[in-house]
């Protein structure tokens, strides 16, 4: 799995920090979408599949 994160579509929503706190995190300044893990472990999927679901400016994907 290999997640992909837009920061010009993100709006600062945060429900993909919420969901995976390992995998995503906002920025300070802004509050937009960081990615800190790109490829995450497999265990994680579900849960990054689910903060894609909730992402409300479809900022985030997976391949």
């Amino acid at each position: 799995m290999e997640i992909k994160a837009n920061t010009q579509l993100c709006i600062g929503a945060g429900m993909c920090a919420l969901t995976v706190p390992q995998v995503f995190d906002q920025s300070d300044d802004e509050g937009l979408v960081v990615l800190l893990d790109p490829a995450p472990r497999a265990d994680l999927e579900e849960a990054v599949r689910r903060a894609v679901n909730l992402c409300p400016s479809g900022a985030i994907s997976v391949d």
